[in-house]
């Protein structure tokens, strides 16, 4: 299905998701099978989008080739990266290519990562300090200029200054998604008017 760019879904900024997965994919069924999801229910684009918030994954129908997982309380790699890691990569093993995204403006907190075959191609994350720095920088983490530092680069800039990087790295996030897979935000709802994804109780849906 393709996106009619310039125009986005009702309050797009207000519904971002805060952090979401995405996979190459069209099958949501598959998807559903390797999160194990629990109760699924038929779900449109809108309605899976406000249910998120509440204890739910939302499995979306495929878009441009990919099928996004969106959900709050997915794996938070500033609560547990090895959790995160781990969640990944048993996706990617069962799935193929597995990319991750994650954003907390009001702190700057910010990840992404790329899995293949359950291989983890490219990893960052920080959350106050860089927690998960793996493989090389890609050329769309170059392109948008962001700034990846290595384990215990940061320990002596002024908190002021890693903040503010921080924070330009999170207003970033969306941009890398778009360039890499897919940006939830630019999403036009009216076109999946017809199409239905999957929504789910997340408290079994985590992959062990």
């Amino acid at each position: 299905m393709e996106l009619r760019r310039g125009r986005f879904f009702q309050s797009s900024v207000l519904h971002c998701p805060n952090r979401w997965v995405a996979i190459r994919s069209t099958n949501p069924q598959a998807v559903q099978t390797a999160l194990g999801l629990h109760n699924p229910t038929p779900c449109s684009w809108m309605d899976g989008m406000a249910r998120v918030s509440d204890q739910k994954l939302f499995i979306s129908p495929p878009v441009n080739g990919w099928v996004l997982v969106v959900g709050s309380l997915l794996p938070e790699p500033s609560e547990d990266v090895d959790a995160c890691f781990r969640f990944l990569q048993r996706l990617s093993r069962e799935l193929g290519e597995v990319q991750f995204f994650s954003v907390n403006r009001a702190v700057g907190h910010h990840a992404w990562a790329r899995f293949e075959r359950g291989r983890a191609l490219r990893g960052y994350a920080w959350a106050g300090e860089t927690i998960w720095n793996q493989g090389h920088k890609t050329w769309a983490e170059r392109k948008l200029a962001l700034r990846c530092y290595d384990y215990c680069e940061s320990n002596g800039r002024s908190h002021f200054a890693q903040l503010e990087r921080s924070r330009a790295n999170a207003e970033k996030v969306l941009l890398l998604a778009s360039i890499w897979s897919l940006d939830p935000s630019s999403v036009d709802d009216s076109a999946l008017t017809d199409a239905f994804g999957i929504a789910g109780d997340l408290s079994r849906a985590r992959p062990r």
